[in-house]
Protein backbone atom coordinates (compact mmCIF):
# COMPACT_ATOMS: atom_id res chain seq x y z
CA UNK A 1 0.00 0.00 0.00
CA UNK A 2 1.60 2.84 -1.31
CA UNK A 3 1.04 5.66 1.33
CA UNK A 4 3.40 7.91 2.30
CA UNK A 5 4.32 8.58 6.09
CA UNK A 6 3.34 12.12 6.44
CA UNK A 7 0.33 11.79 4.59
CA UNK A 8 -0.70 9.07 6.83
CA UNK A 9 0.07 10.57 10.06
CA UNK A 10 -1.70 13.93 8.14
CA UNK A 11 -5.06 11.95 7.55
CA UNK A 12 -5.19 11.09 10.79
CA UNK A 13 -4.61 14.09 12.39
CA UNK A 14 -7.34 16.01 9.90
CA UNK A 15 -9.98 13.09 10.35
CA UNK A 16 -9.96 13.56 14.08
CA UNK A 17 -9.80 17.71 14.41
CA UNK A 18 -12.51 17.50 11.94
CA UNK A 19 -14.53 15.02 14.24
CA UNK A 20 -14.15 16.76 17.29
CA UNK A 21 -14.68 20.28 15.76
CA UNK A 22 -17.99 18.69 14.44
CA UNK A 23 -19.12 17.15 17.75
CA UNK A 24 -18.37 20.84 19.20
CA UNK A 25 -20.67 22.29 17.34
CA UNK A 26 -17.32 24.32 15.20
CA UNK A 27 -18.91 24.25 11.40
CA UNK A 28 -17.33 21.34 10.30
CA UNK A 29 -18.85 18.10 8.60
CA UNK A 30 -17.31 15.30 7.42
CA UNK A 31 -18.07 11.91 6.75
CA UNK A 32 -14.75 10.42 6.46
CA UNK A 33 -14.27 7.96 9.16
CA UNK A 34 -12.27 8.45 12.35
CA UNK A 35 -8.90 6.32 12.32
CA UNK A 36 -7.70 4.26 14.83
CA UNK A 37 -4.36 3.62 15.46
CA UNK A 38 -2.62 -0.38 16.41
CA UNK A 39 0.92 -1.04 16.95
CA UNK A 40 2.58 -4.76 16.63
CA UNK A 41 6.11 -5.55 16.69
CA UNK A 42 6.27 -9.18 14.97
CA UNK A 43 10.41 -9.38 13.95
CA UNK A 44 11.62 -7.79 10.53
CA UNK A 45 8.73 -4.98 9.88
CA UNK A 46 9.21 -6.10 5.90
CA UNK A 47 6.93 -9.07 6.83
CA UNK A 48 4.71 -7.69 8.63
CA UNK A 49 3.32 -4.96 6.33
CA UNK A 50 1.61 -7.12 3.69
CA UNK A 51 -0.82 -9.09 5.73
CA UNK A 52 -2.33 -5.99 7.50
CA UNK A 53 -2.42 -4.36 3.87
CA UNK A 54 -4.52 -6.83 2.51
CA UNK A 55 -6.98 -6.36 5.41
CA UNK A 56 -9.77 -4.21 4.48
CA UNK A 57 -10.42 -1.49 6.41
CA UNK A 58 -6.45 -0.87 6.90
CA UNK A 59 -5.63 2.35 5.28
CA UNK A 60 -1.90 2.13 5.82
CA UNK A 61 1.08 0.56 7.53
CA UNK A 62 4.28 2.36 8.82
CA UNK A 63 7.42 0.55 9.80
CA UNK A 64 9.18 1.87 12.30
CA UNK A 65 10.72 1.46 16.07
CA UNK A 66 9.21 1.79 19.53
CA UNK A 67 10.02 0.58 22.73
CA UNK A 68 13.19 2.22 23.72
CA UNK A 69 14.99 4.38 25.11
CA UNK A 70 16.43 6.63 22.32
CA UNK A 71 14.70 9.45 20.11
CA UNK A 72 14.77 9.49 16.23
CA UNK A 73 16.83 6.49 16.03
CA UNK A 74 18.33 4.77 12.89
CA UNK A 75 17.53 1.62 10.94
CA UNK A 76 21.60 0.79 11.87
CA UNK A 77 21.30 1.99 15.58
CA UNK A 78 18.49 -0.40 15.93
CA UNK A 79 20.21 -3.10 14.66
CA UNK A 80 22.87 -2.87 16.63
CA UNK A 81 20.17 -3.68 19.53
CA UNK A 82 21.99 -0.59 22.08
CA UNK A 83 18.80 1.23 21.79
CA UNK A 84 16.09 -0.89 23.08
CA UNK A 85 13.58 -0.14 19.91
CA UNK A 86 12.01 -3.10 18.76
CA UNK A 87 11.07 -3.07 14.61
CA UNK A 88 7.44 -2.40 14.49
CA UNK A 89 4.68 -1.33 11.93
CA UNK A 90 1.63 0.81 13.35
CA UNK A 91 -1.23 -0.17 11.50
CA UNK A 92 -3.73 2.96 11.10
CA UNK A 93 -7.57 1.37 10.12
CA UNK A 94 -11.10 2.48 9.72
CA UNK A 95 -13.19 0.66 12.68
CA UNK A 96 -16.03 0.50 10.72
CA UNK A 97 -14.75 -1.66 8.30
CA UNK A 98 -12.18 -3.71 10.30
CA UNK A 99 -11.89 -4.37 14.25
CA UNK A 100 -9.12 -4.44 16.81
CA UNK A 101 -9.90 -8.18 17.78
CA UNK A 102 -9.07 -8.63 13.73
CA UNK A 103 -6.13 -6.74 13.48
CA UNK A 104 -4.84 -9.23 16.64
CA UNK A 105 -6.13 -12.28 14.84
CA UNK A 106 -4.12 -11.07 11.77
CA UNK A 107 -0.83 -10.37 14.20
CA UNK A 108 -0.90 -13.62 15.95
CA UNK A 109 -0.96 -16.04 12.25
CA UNK A 110 2.11 -13.79 11.39
CA UNK A 111 4.31 -14.47 14.46
CA UNK A 112 5.66 -17.27 16.47
CA UNK A 113 4.83 -15.78 20.03
CA UNK A 114 6.65 -18.35 21.78
CA UNK A 115 10.34 -17.40 20.89
CA UNK A 116 11.69 -15.11 23.46
CA UNK A 117 14.97 -14.23 21.66
CA UNK A 118 13.79 -12.42 18.20
CA UNK A 119 11.60 -13.87 15.24
CA UNK A 120 12.39 -16.47 13.17
CA UNK A 121 16.56 -15.78 11.15
CA UNK A 122 15.73 -12.66 13.49
CA UNK A 123 17.42 -12.59 16.93
CA UNK A 124 17.98 -10.24 19.25
CA UNK A 125 15.70 -8.02 21.44
CA UNK A 126 15.02 -5.83 18.66
CA UNK A 127 13.05 -8.42 16.65
CA UNK A 128 11.02 -9.88 19.35
CA UNK A 129 7.40 -9.65 19.42
CA UNK A 130 5.03 -7.39 21.23
CA UNK A 131 1.72 -6.01 21.26
CA UNK A 132 1.69 -2.07 22.23
CA UNK A 133 -1.73 -0.87 23.14
CA UNK A 134 -2.97 2.73 23.08
CA UNK A 135 -5.92 2.66 25.24
CA UNK A 136 -7.55 0.36 27.74
CA UNK A 137 -9.99 -1.12 25.29
CA UNK A 138 -7.23 -2.50 23.19
CA UNK A 139 -5.33 -3.59 26.08
CA UNK A 140 -8.21 -5.56 27.68
CA UNK A 141 -8.97 -7.15 23.86
CA UNK A 142 -5.17 -7.99 23.63
CA UNK A 143 -4.62 -9.96 26.51
CA UNK A 144 -7.85 -12.02 26.46
CA UNK A 145 -7.02 -12.78 22.74
CA UNK A 146 -3.59 -13.86 24.18
CA UNK A 147 -5.24 -15.41 27.12
CA UNK A 148 -7.53 -17.72 24.46
CA UNK A 149 -4.78 -18.34 22.17
CA UNK A 150 -2.57 -19.54 25.31
CA UNK A 151 -5.12 -22.56 25.84
CA UNK A 152 -5.95 -23.05 22.66
CA UNK A 153 -3.75 -26.17 22.25
CA UNK A 154 -2.55 -24.45 18.87
CA UNK A 155 1.49 -24.27 20.57
CA UNK A 156 2.83 -26.68 22.96
CA UNK A 157 5.35 -23.94 24.03
CA UNK A 158 4.39 -20.93 26.42
CA UNK A 159 3.20 -17.41 24.80
CA UNK A 160 5.81 -14.97 25.44
CA UNK A 161 5.10 -12.45 23.47
CA UNK A 162 4.53 -9.00 25.88
CA UNK A 163 1.57 -6.49 25.67
CA UNK A 164 2.99 -2.97 26.79
CA UNK A 165 1.53 0.19 26.71
CA UNK A 166 2.45 2.19 23.75
CA UNK A 167 5.06 5.01 23.80
CA UNK A 168 6.96 7.33 20.83
CA UNK A 169 6.76 5.35 17.58
CA UNK A 170 9.22 6.84 15.12
CA UNK A 171 8.69 6.14 11.27
CA UNK A 172 11.86 4.10 9.80
CA UNK A 173 13.70 5.05 7.04
CA UNK A 174 11.60 5.90 3.77
CA UNK A 175 13.05 2.93 1.73
CA UNK A 176 12.21 0.58 4.61
CA UNK A 177 8.61 1.60 3.45
CA UNK A 178 6.49 -0.47 1.75
CA UNK A 179 9.38 -2.79 1.22
CA UNK A 180 7.70 -5.59 -0.23
CA UNK A 181 6.48 -3.58 -3.32
CA UNK A 182 9.64 -1.76 -4.25
CA UNK A 183 11.81 -4.79 -3.96
CA UNK A 184 9.82 -7.28 -4.26
CA UNK A 185 12.48 -10.09 -5.45
CA UNK A 186 14.40 -9.08 -2.52
CA UNK A 187 11.76 -9.62 -0.37
CA UNK A 188 10.73 -12.77 -1.42
CA UNK A 189 13.77 -14.42 -1.35
CA UNK A 190 14.27 -12.64 2.26
CA UNK A 191 11.32 -13.82 3.41
CA UNK A 192 11.59 -17.52 2.40
CA UNK A 193 14.83 -17.75 3.63
CA UNK A 194 13.74 -16.77 6.59
CA UNK A 195 11.62 -19.55 7.45
CA UNK A 196 8.64 -17.43 8.48
CA UNK A 197 6.63 -18.78 5.79
CA UNK A 198 7.72 -22.60 6.81
CA UNK A 199 6.60 -22.06 10.26
CA UNK A 200 3.22 -20.73 9.94
CA UNK A 201 2.30 -23.41 6.97
CA UNK A 202 3.32 -26.00 9.93
CA UNK A 203 1.29 -24.28 12.83
CA UNK A 204 -1.68 -23.15 11.16
CA UNK A 205 -1.87 -25.22 7.85
CA UNK A 206 -2.58 -21.86 5.94
CA UNK A 207 -0.02 -21.77 3.25
CA UNK A 208 0.62 -17.98 4.17
CA UNK A 209 2.61 -16.71 0.73
CA UNK A 210 3.99 -13.62 1.20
Amino acid sequence: MKVQIVMAFASVGLLLFASAASAQGGGVATSSPVLEKATFAGGCFWCMEPPFDKQDGVVATISGYTGGHKANPTYEEVSSGVTGHLEAIQVLYDPMKVSYAQLLEIFWRSINPTDPDGQFVDRGAQYRSAIFYHDAEQQSLAEKSRARLATSGQFRQPIVTPILPAGPFYPAEEYHQDYYEKNPIRYKYYRYNSGRDQFLERVWGNGKKR
